[in-house]
């Protein structure tokens, strides 16, 4: 059966066995015998909930072990008698085999591979019917377990409680395990790459040419500090020049001098910014941003200036974060006690100096964390700096000129021919996990200014 459908049969039987589950309870609460100790409608859950969370926990499982059972199953079949000794050959056929049994017009595919697509055709069918019937009998073995149980003084609601703070539980370890899961899958290949690159090389050398690397000493051409020194420019200055006055301007504005009908309707349209996909971003950034940044270079004296600098990314990256400290900064200052603002006004100072002496400096914890919220979404920002800025590693103080990021160096890498295990490709390990603790440290400080922040003014 197809997986939406059996789906859509689960959901259906545990819509029923709600149901049933609240008639029964009610017609428990109108005996009159005993006072129920759940709502009827807590009963319904406990019930929806066996006959739901069994079989689709089941068909998760079932997902990752069936295509092992149609593969053991093609294998021991007669027609595979003459599928190769070689693991990626063989492997080849059958993955031909699978294309075959889903589109039987397949044209590009090995005879073998057309002689084997029927076995893996059966073979999932047995399979699949197999795992649906079980996920079906296990629906109806979970609606039974729980209709059993259902009685005047069955605490329902107790149930129900545990089973959802179990899920919030489970909900909160995929996030941290995935996390977990990153910093180790990136720790382990850097920790390849630093076998062949010293690590004081790679932090502090100053020459980035991945293109021409020594095989007797790497790390000459693997040092990342003009790198780390194009994201700070870029990320850090440029965007962040950009969108820290727009953006405190704008939250000061639509919290102490805009209506409510223009605050209703300007401040969705800001945050829409927040909404634009990234790309588009980068076609802003190359096709418009980029020329009118040349054209001014070259009225400043520099006839031969590049379209890809650091200006032109480094400003679209800016108004892409605007948002971010727009929205921190807003809620800031609305959380600023009104007391404060009134006292400011009652000793006779005026709107713009209450806002620069009290609401400002109140709010600056949180204004603090939502800029580096918004660093730390600049520097990992991709797309931008791919399509404006320039692949050329340099350490310079000039926004006119060219400039690189660790993100442009990281899609760089691993597009290109080089093998695995050479240190051109485990580079972008090494860039992606010290990445990784910058912006996992910016974040930590931003939440403990937050944390600071809420104790203040809640």
């Amino acid at each position: 059966m197809n997986p939406f459908a059996l789906s859509f049969l689960i959901l259906g039987l545990g819509l029923i066995g709600w149901l049933t589950a609240r008639a029964r309870a009610l017609r428990f609460d109108r005996g009159g015998a005993k006072r129920l100790h759940s709502l009827p409608a807590q009963h319904g859950w406990f019930v929806g909930m066996w006959t739901i969370l069994p079989p689709l926990l089941f068909l998760v499982v079932w997902s990752g072990i069936s295509p092992g059972l149609v593969r053991q199953t093609v294998l021991q079949s007669p027609v595979a008698a003459g599928l190769s000794d070689f693991a990626f050959e063989r492997d080849s056929v059958l993955a031909q085999a699978r294309a075959v049994a889903k589109n039987p017009y397949e044209t590009e595919a090995d005879p073998l591979a057309r002689q084997l697509a029927p076995v893996v055709r059966d073979a999932s069918r047995r399979y699949a019917w197999t795992g649906t019937a079980a996920a079906v009998l296990l629906a109806f073995a979970g609606a039974a377990f729980a209709l059993s149980r259902i009685r005047a003084d069955f605490r329902a609601r107790s149930k129900v409680e545990r089973t959802l703070m179990m899920g919030l539980l489970v909900a909160s370890l995929i996030a941290i395990f995935t996390t977990i899961g990153i910093f180790v899958s990136l720790f382990w290949e850097s920790l390849r790459f630093f076998q062949q690159v010293p690590i004081t090389q790679f932090l502090f050398g100053t020459h980035w040419s991945p293109q021409v690397i020594d095989a007797k000493d790497p790390g000459a051409s693997l040092g990342a500090v003009p790198l780390f020194w194009g994201t700070f420019l870029i990320g850090a200055v440029i965007a962040m020049l950009v969108a820290i006055p727009f953006g405190l301007m704008s939250a000061v504005y639509l919290t102490q001098y805009a209506s409510p009908t223009t605050r209703r309707w300007m401040k969705p349209t800001l945050e829409m910014l927040a909404g634009v996909p990234t790309v588009v971003y980068g076609y802003f950034a190359a096709l418009t941003v980029a020329p009118a940044v040349r054209r001014l270079a070259v009225l400043l004296g520099d006839p031969f200036a590049s379209s890809e600098s650091a200006l032109a990314a480094g400003l679209v990256m800016g108004v892409m974060i605007i948002p971010f400290v727009s929205s921190m900064a807003d809620d800031s200052l609305a959380a600023v006690p009104t007391s404060m603002r009134d006292g400011s006004l009652a000793m006779g100072a005026t709107t713009s100096e209450t806002i620069t002496r009290v609401l400002v400096p109140a709010a600056l914890p949180g204004v603090v964390a939502g800029v580096l919220l918004a660093v730390s979404r600049a520097i990992g920002e991709t797309m931008i700096v791919v399509m404006a800025a320039s692949g050329a590693a340099t350490i310079t103080l000039n926004p006119l000129q060219s400039a690189t990021t660790v993100t442009k160096q990281i899609v760089d890498l691993l597009t290109g021919e080089a093998e695995f295990d050479s240190p051109k490709t485990l580079a972008a390990f090494a860039l992606g996990l010290t990445l990784f603790v910058i912006t996992l440290l910016l974040n930590i400080v931003a939440l403990r200014v937050v944390k600071k922040y809420r104790e203040a003014y809640e």
